[in-house]
């Protein structure tokens, strides 16, 4: 969410739209439903890996809390609002509205034939920033696209950090991941070599900010600092010998990661 809505603020600040407010509504509802379909589609269809695995059996749907009809349902009436919601914000974005569908529902299958998979999983998340700048300006624009490829990495580099956990049941059950596939060191290099990239395209949306925008300041500066410091951090948080903070790394410091540098940004933009 801070990603999508610095793609808005962007794209507020390029054009100036009359009805900026509604337009921020729309795109807060695409993403509630976006992903609302996506973390339901993949619970529904990953129901029997769920059922199996010890770390993923107290979910909603093995456990019985919810039951797959209900789920599958869920999905249906996400994808409909999402569609619903793009029609009303520009063509563009509706056109597109299924490409954005296919991608973030078609993440679930990606384990089952290739480890490639974090990268779809990133991919998903880094349509946001685009998404937003889309809904307001109607076009696309470099500076978005390279908040799009920071997020695709740094979401790529802590999923790959979250397989780990997984990684003996997704080999005994024949799922993809690049745990599996390169095993837990290599995992954890080409979880820092993912974060390196998604580095460098902070770093570049930041030098075009202070290229664009004369109000961009130290605020910005901190917002990068602080970002690029968690993303290291993350990776003294866990080592081939210590698994026990993975979920520290992955959800904890990602979402201060992108809160604090989205704010600051935004705010900095905004003064």
């Amino acid at each position: 969410m801070p990603f999508a809505l610095m793609g808005f603020t962007l794209g507020y600040l390029t054009s100036s739209p009359p009805d900026y407010i509604k337009l921020l509504i729309l795109v807060i509802l695409c993403m509630v439903f976006a992903r609302s379909a996506a973390m339901a589609f993949n619970r529904w269809l990953d129901r029997d890996i769920d059922a199996k695995n010890p770390r993923t059996v107290i979910r909603e749907i093995p456990a019985g809390t919810i039951s797959s009809k209900a789920a599958l349902g869920f999905v249906v009436a996400n994808v409909a609002l999402f569609i619903a919601t793009t029609f009303f914000i520009n063509p563009l974005c509706f056109a597109l509205s299924p490409v954005a569908l296919i991608v973030i529902l078609g993440y679930s299958y990606t384990k089952r034939f290739t480890p490639l998979c974090h990268l779809v999983l990133g991919l998903g998340l880094a349509l946001a920033p685009v998404g937003a700048y889309i809904a307001v300006t109607g076009i696309f624009n470099v500076l978005p696209i390279l908040l799009g490829v920071a997020v695709l990495f740094c979401v790529a580099g802590f999923d790959t950090l979250s397989a780990l956990q997984d990684q003996d049941f997704d080999k005994a059950n024949q799922l993809n991941s690049i745990p599996v596939m390169f095993g837990t060191n290599g995992a954890l290099r080409i979880s820092q070599i993912f974060h390196l990239i998604s580095a460098i395209s902070v770093i570049m949306v930041t030098y075009l900010l202070f290229q664009s925008f004369p109000q961009v300041s130290w605020l910005t500066l901190l917002g990068l600092t602080t970002f690029l410091g968690l993303l290291i951090y993350q990776h003294l948080l866990v080592s081939p010998n210590d698994l026990s903070k993975v979920n520290l790394a992955f959800f904890t410091t990602n979402g201060i990661a992108s809160l604090i540098f989205g704010s600051l940004v935004m705010l900095d933009l905004y003064l």
